[in-house]
């Protein structure tokens, strides 16, 4: 059983502020190459460029940076809410990615890790941003995590 789970309303508001949030930062970002909101809580920031699952449009999102190999690990916790953000259903119908990561741009192929690779690669995670840690607690989903490698373009 999760530990202190979030109930229905801190969800609303959280998916609601990280909406909002996420619409800003990007802005920035984009505009600043990662210099103005290039971090949050001190831990760097990557934009992460997706085609939507639903809408075929393509969608831009802040997500903590996380190095993994040639490319980065993506971790849908959403603070540990009950259910997986919305960007993870997009990544699993269209695996291509374009990650921003201060001024470089990386064309990536994203899978999602199984339970045995995802064990490996979870302490990664941690390390580049602690809090994931207390979201695994917080919730009974396992949170999805996804590795993304170079891809040919």
């Amino acid at each position: 059983m999760a530990e202190n789970p979030m109930t229905d309303k801190e969800y609303s508001m959280t998916r609601l502020f990280i909406k909002n949030y996420a619409k800003i930062n990007v802005f920035f970002y984009k505009l600043t190459n990662g210099k103005f909101m290039g971090k949050l809580a001190g831990r760097e920031v990557m934009l992460v460029t997706m085609t939507g699952a639903k809408s075929g449009k393509e969608i831009t999102i802040p997500l903590m940076y996380v190095p993994y190999k040639e490319g980065v690990i993506l971790v849908g916790s959403l603070g540990g809410a009950p259910k997986d953000p919305v960007w993870v259903k997009s990544v699993r119908a269209n695996p291509d990615v374009t990650v921003q990561y201060k001024a470089n741009k990386m064309q990536l192929r994203a899978r999602q890790a199984d339970d045995a690779e995802k064990a490996e690669v979870w302490p990664i995670c941690v390390e580049h941003y602690a809090e994931y840690a207390d979201y695994q607690k917080r919730t009974d989903r396992n949170i999805p995590v996804f590795i993304c490698e170079p891809r040919q373009v």
